[in-house]
């Protein structure tokens, strides 16, 4: 059976998705992008063959998506983050209308169709305030891991209100409140709500249609889902894959190529017939 793949090159990490003709995940990976962008697209793909017992030759069709897309220099193609994005997100949730998409580097809004075709995005390209770079500015300050911020932040009941709106001073700002007595999980939920506030404000803009998916690095969150979810009032969708869409969506645009290849040949082979 021959396989599809999709590799997203993030700003902070790497995800690398393997699909067979049906459309069903196979195989996932994912690495630290690090500064060898090359490195990190071979490393996913590498691991991702790995994880699912695959030679690299039984990978018809390989798309490259993400900031790093050019650098997938094994791919076939590229395809935006934003399409693959809408298109992972409606194949795993066929009832998305809205994607909001979370990263290191930025956030996107997305509108999409029932078929994951895009409708409309705007993303915030000019300031990280309300991304992961965010987040990890405000762990940085505390001495908190990354992956410790989400719990920590859901213990709050007095959240304080961060005023900044640059990654540049987020920390001088944690660090003043810090200073005024005020407890860490109270700070981290402030700065959950403040990033919850910017990504609502981006996704008004496109329209907030129902179902929304929630994909990206920042799912991994547990305080981020529960805080965009409260301010947007919508349960968000998210699942184990999460993390993984945008290279699932490039996977799935992998496999269009490689059944649209084989069409004429099967209708050459039923008029010989």
């Amino acid at each position: 059976m021959a396989h599809a793949a999709g590799v997203d090159v993030g700003s902070t990490q790497t995800k690398a998705i393997i699909i067979n003709e049906k459309g069903e995940i196979v195989s996932r990976a994912l690495t630290d992008t690090g500064a060898n962008v090359v490195h990190a697209a071979e490393e996913a793909f590498s691991r991702a063959l790995a994880a699912g017992d695959i030679f690299e030759e039984e990978v018809e069709y390989v798309v490259g998506t993400g900031y790093g897309r050019y650098r997938v220099t094994f791919g076939n193609t590229q395809v935006t983050e934003i399409s693959c994005h809408g298109r992972g997100a409606v194949h795993l949730f066929p009832g998305t209308r809205t994607v909001v998409d979370m990263g290191g580097q930025d956030t996107k809004a997305i509108r999409v169709s029932p078929a994951g075709e895009i409708i409309d995005f705007c993303m915030n390209d000019k300031c990280a305030a309300g991304t992961g770079r965010f987040l990890g500015a405000a762990a940085s300050a505390l001495d908190i891991p990354l992956d410790n911020l989400g719990n920590t932040a859901l213990r709050s009941d007095n959240p304080v209100r961060i005023s900044t709106t640059c990654t540049v001073f987020a920390e001088s700002e944690v660090l003043s409140w810090l200073g005024k007595g005020k407890k860490i999980e109270d700070i981290l939920w402030g700065v959950h709500k403040s990033i919850a506030t910017r990504s609502a404000g981006l996704l008004r803009r496109v329209g907030i249609e129902e179902e929304v998916t929630f994909t990206g690095g920042v799912t991994r969150n547990v305080g981020m889902v529960e805080a965009l979810s409260q301010k947007l009032g919508v349960k968000l969708n998210i699942c184990e894959d999460s993390h993984f869409i945008g290279a699932l969506g490039a996977a799935l645009f992998a496999l269009d190529e490689i059944l649209a290849h084989r069409a004429p040949t099967h209708a050459a082979a039923e008029e010989q017939s």
